[in-house]
């Protein structure tokens, strides 16, 4: 079919094909990095079980909605023991950090070992996994308020 083609018909085929080639392959290549940065909605729901299952019945991820433990909205990057309107214990008002995902994680897993004197007990205690979902489910209800 090609040998029957004008060399003009040619030339534009060839073009058109290297387009669609190259639009191809910069999608190939993107593509794993764009999924890479959406979670699942597997991922999402298994995060929010694992907040609902070690968190939801002290904290909730509603400014201004105080429970037995203070609210996690926006918690990642928060200085720790400042959240007016809750009643910290002193050694976590006295604790001098702000929360990052690591320091989060370890808390959560084993809150004396990262503020000695805290108020936190774990609900029926936290796996590192378990407690790196929390914190997952945690940025993303901050993304979304």
């Amino acid at each position: 079919m090609e040998a029957q083609m004008q060399p003009s018909q040619r030339t534009s085929r060839n073009r058109w094909m290297r387009l669609i080639a190259g639009a191809g392959l910069a999608w190939l290549l993107s593509a794993p990095a764009a999924l890479a940065q959406q979670p699942t909605a597997a991922s999402d729901d298994a995060a929010h079980q694992a907040f609902n299952n070690s968190c939801r019945t002290c904290h909730s991820v509603k400014e201004g909605d105080n429970r037995l433990g203070p609210n996690l909205n926006k918690i990642v990057g928060r200085k720790a023991g400042s959240l007016p309107n809750y009643n910290y214990s002193p050694a976590m008002k006295d604790a001098g950090f702000v929360w990052d995902q690591d320091k989060l994680t370890r808390f959560i897993v084993k809150p004396d070992e990262v503020v000695s004197g805290n108020k936190m007990q774990p609900y029926g205690g936290v796996s590192s996994e378990e407690a790196a979902k929390v914190v997952a489910h945690l940025q993303a209800a901050a993304e979304q308020h």
